[in-house]
């Protein structure tokens, strides 16, 4: 049980980011190369939240190189260092997993104005 560390109560993160499914994120995650760690940037847009108190997850999509790629961040993980929403999108669905069926234009996710 040494090596594997158990996620409590007290691991919770004070400062939670707020966004919501269908808002395009910029989640700063740390990365351990060897010896060196460094601060890389995912941008993409949420497609899914899931909650479940300390084991809260979120998904983002994004597309690179005409390939989707998607990454589940656990929201109270140290390696997630920040998540800024770089803007609000307008969804009507909990869940946007259509989105991988979609390319293009079509994989667009309408701007909200707040």
């Amino acid at each position: 049980m040494d090596a594997m560390k158990i996620m409590t109560e007290g691991m919770v993160k004070e400062e939670r980011p707020q966004f919501e499914v269908g808002d395009t994120v910029r989640v700063s995650v740390r990365i351990k190369e060897g010896e060196r760690e460094r601060t890389q940037a995912f941008e993409g847009t949420v497609i899914a939240k899931r909650h479940g108190g300390v084991a809260e997850t979120f998904t983002v999509r994004r597309t690179a190189y005409g390939v989707g790629v998607e990454r589940v961040f656990p929201m109270n993980s140290p390696m997630v260092e920040k998540v800024e929403v770089v803007r609000h999108g307008r969804v009507r669905r909990a869940k946007l997993y259509y989105l991988r069926d979609r390319v293009g234009k079509a994989a667009k996710v309408k701007e909200q104005l707040r």
